[in-house]
């Protein structure tokens, strides 16, 4: 055995997660040898990575390699984040890796519910989590979250310090105007508040940063398409027509400014009564897969209605740090799984500008 046949042998075991070669992804990353003994490190490029499929992974390889005359194989992996490094012009944002715009095209789908549980879920699965409120008119993340364990503040040289809501870093303006109080901004304003939010916020070391955009396809979809490199977007939308409708309009947004469509959830899905267990598609059902289908987006799953649900959010506990094993908890973290490894699929299989890999300390 030598590390070219090593890397010959694994350029034909296929990552059961990402579904690509495992050399040509760079999820290997190395070996040592020593006789015919053979130490494999394995960069496993998110922590939402299935448990599951890491051990298939790891059966995979040591297979690959006995079957190649090794006689004990070890699979070292470690947990690590791709992300591809902003250009240059984008560089405004420091700290968070990945960008997850969470967009709909009109108000009253969950958008905000999606957009937090996404958040959360990735922190529970280990990820390194911001959430930016970016609805600026109508900001309702921090009442979803509750209290925060670390109110907002600010340094002494000006700049911003997020509040800490269940171990995941948030801004608002929410946090910044009285609850009452609305905010009646023109366009410009509204642009430098999302430059102090992106610039001067100091976000640290951060997997992912979850947006939550307002709906419709405004000025905070064009201003944060113009300051930050956005790895993707989720697009959230409900069964019936008249919402299905409104989101074609927002994938349209997304292709002209060049930002990826992660893939689309269709929230509100179906209702199971928790008395009887009578199956209830109050408002429809299955558009949004029709849709993903239409459009040539992922459908990355269906999120019921749940009274849990809205009463975590009017209670400041979101479902997923609730009820994390419950239906709908796991619901969000598979779909947190699904939307990383969608991100680190489209990172890795991207030979044009090589990705840096963010080491989870």
């Amino acid at each position: 055995m030598n590390e070219a046949k090593v890397k010959e042998v694994l350029s034909a075991v296929i990552d059961p997660a990402l579904g690509a070669d495992i050399v040509g992804h760079r999820i290997y990353n190395g070996c040592e040898i020593d006789g015919d003994k053979v130490l494999v490190k394995v960069a496993i490029p998110t922590p939402a990575y299935p448990q599951d499929k890491r051990r298939e992974l790891a059966t995979l390889i040591e297979t690959a390699l006995k079957g190649a005359g090794a006689k004990a194989v070890t699979v070292v992996p470690e947990v690590v984040t791709a992300f591809q490094p902003a250009p240059s012009e984008k560089a405004l944002l420091k700290g968070p890796k990945n960008v997850i715009a969470v967009a709909a095209g009109k108000g009253g789908v969950g958008k905000s519910t999606v957009a937090t549980n996404l958040a959360l879920a990735l922190h529970r699965h280990g990820a390194r989590v911001g959430l930016l409120d970016a609805d600026v008119f109508g900001p309702s993340i921090p009442t979803m979250l509750g209290p925060p364990e670390r109110p907002p503040g600010t340094t002494a040289d000006q700049k911003i310090t997020p509040a800490i809501h269940h171990g995941i870093e948030v801004i608002s303006v929410g946090f910044f105007v009285d609850k009452g109080e609305a905010v009646v901004w023109r366009g410009p304003m509204v642009h430098r508040l999302l430059q102090q939010f992106l610039g001067d916020v100091q976000w640290g070391e951060l997997d992912y940063l979850v947006c939550d955009l307002p709906p419709g396809t405004g000025d905070v979809q064009l201003s944060l398409s113009q300051l930050i490199p956005i790895t993707g977007s989720v697009m959230v939308t409900t069964p019936q027509e008249v919402s299905i409708v409104d989101v074609v309009k927002g994938i349209a947004m997304f292709e002209k400014v060049e930002i990826p469509i992660l893939g689309i959830v269709e929230n509100m899905s179906y209702y199971v009564c928790p008395a009887c267990g009578h199956h209830d598609e109050i408002f429809s059902h299955g558009g949004g897969k029709r849709l993903a289908q239409e459009v040539g987006a992922p459908f990355l799953g269906e999120i019921a209605i749940d009274t849990r649900i809205r009463f975590g959010g009017d209670a400041g506990v979101p479902i997923v740090m609730a009820s994390p094993d419950s239906q709908i908890g796991q619901n969000f973290m598979t779909l947190a799984s699904t939307v990383a490894l969608r991100i680190a699929a489209s990172v890795l299989g991207k030979p044009k500008r090589s990705p840096r890999l963010a080491v989870i300390k």
